[in-house]
């Protein structure tokens, strides 16, 4: 027996993965090269940057959390 998921819960876990690959790989090398380079503005920048992808992450983190409630995800 083969069990699907639904569009929209593969679409919240691809973009689980997009965006902690990103924050986990990325955006802090971003940051120090902005630091090195002396430009705090970019710094600052990259830094909000970070801030909105942390709370995408929870935010999405809470929409699986709900369809695992509602046995959604299958």
């Amino acid at each position: 027996m083969v069990n699907k998921i639904l569009n929209s819960t593969y679409n919240i876990l691809a973009a689980l993965g997009t965006e902690a690959n990103f924050l986990h790989t990325t955006v802090d090398t971003y940051i120090n090269d902005a630091k090195n380079e002396n430009n705090s503005e970019l710094v600052e920048v990259w830094n909000t940057i970070k801030q909105d992808i942390e709370k995408h992450l929870q935010m999405l983190k809470e929409c699986l959390e709900a369809e695992v409630k509602e046995g959604e995800l299958r």
